[in-house]
């Protein structure tokens, strides 16, 4: 049996700044009278709006299920006071803005994998922010530092190569039951499905 890494979702609380996963990808945070803020977080199908409000659940945090008038599924939160450190770091003159000091653990990169991960190929891609390209250095420097050095593909980062492919798997852990096994990273390193 494999031991956990210190950093690995699996051996570590979920909290709420594991949140910062979701803001790496296409998640948006908006403030309230500088008292409180939203998250709110796009998906492209219904079986990451189960599995995001899941994972948010057990950090505490309670969320609605979303549609907007192009027929987009997402999730968002009410204003909470305890989101407003996570959006003063994430914004920058009204603009979203990766911290310099970001740093990605399991529980972070679990919630990025749910929100925006997936297969290409025999590579995993983390999505990002598509409205935020000012995030992208920042955010692949930290996924760098986490172990998992990445290239920029698209709207994403592309993680190659059975080793980084084993470790990502190893930080995020087992895949949430249901339609999420097809799109989760493997241990090792190779694609559970086709």
């Amino acid at each position: 049996m494999a031991q956990l890494s210190f950093y690995s979702a699996e051996a570590n609380r979920p909290h709420a700044g594991d949140l910062a996963g979701l803001l790496c990808c296409q998640g948006q945070l908006a403030e309230f009278a500088r008292t409180a803020a939203r998250l709110t977080l796009p998906l492209e199908t219904r079986w990451r709006v189960r599995a995001v409000r899941l994972a948010l659940a057990e950090r505490g945090i309670e969320t609605t299920p979303t549609i907007d008038e192009e027929g987009t599924h997402g999730v968002r939160t009410a204003f909470r006071a305890d989101l407003l450190p996570l959006a003063d770091d994430w914004t920058k003159e009204g603009e979203k803005f990766a911290p310099s000091g970001l740093t990605l653990d399991g529980g972070a990169l679990r919630l990025w994998v749910l929100a925006a991960g997936s297969w290409l190929g025999t590579n995993y891609l983390l999505g990002l922010d598509p409205a935020a390209p000012d995030t992208y250095d920042t955010v692949r420097g930290a996924l760098g530092n986490a172990g998992l050095p990445a290239t920029l593909h698209g709207v994403g980062l592309r993680i190659s190569g059975r080793r980084r492919l084993g470790r990502l798997a190893e930080l995020v852990g087992s895949p949430p039951s249901g339609d999420a096994e097809e799109h989760w990273p493997a241990v090792s390193g190779v694609r559970r499905s086709a």
